[in-house]
């Protein structure tokens, strides 16, 4: 199973970002996805998740609004639209389907 993750960066606060998560190894459209952020010196947090069709997504309650998780299971691909950005979001961002994680992204919020 490969997880890859991809589209982090730095961004000014306000500003926008796509991750992408490209999954190959796995039947993806059996699972749910989430993406999940570590800040420096922090726990593993929970982002945002989506069932395995798509229909249902649950949000952490800092990024609704903000954030949206989708997925293409054509593509094997789960993305999350960052938008409005803070400082305090600055982590590396992580895939996670059942018990499978990526390496994680870099999502820097500064000016």
């Amino acid at each position: 199973v490969q997880i890859v993750e991809s589209g982090g960066g730095l961004v000014q606060p306000g500003g926008s970002l796509r991750l992408s998560c490209a999954v190959s190894g796995l039947s993806f459209s059996a699972y749910a996805g989430s993406w999940y952020r570590q800040a420096p010196g922090k726990g593993r947090d929970l982002v945002a998740r989506i069932e395995y069709l798509g229909g249902v997504t649950n949000y952490a309650d800092s990024v609704k609004g903000r954030f949206t998780i989708s997925r293409d299971n054509s593509k094997n691909t789960l993305y999350l639209q960052m938008n409005s950005l803070k400082p305090e979001e600055t982590a590396v961002y992580y895939c996670n389907l059942y018990t499978f994680w990526g390496q994680g992204t870099q999502v820097t919020v500064s000016s």
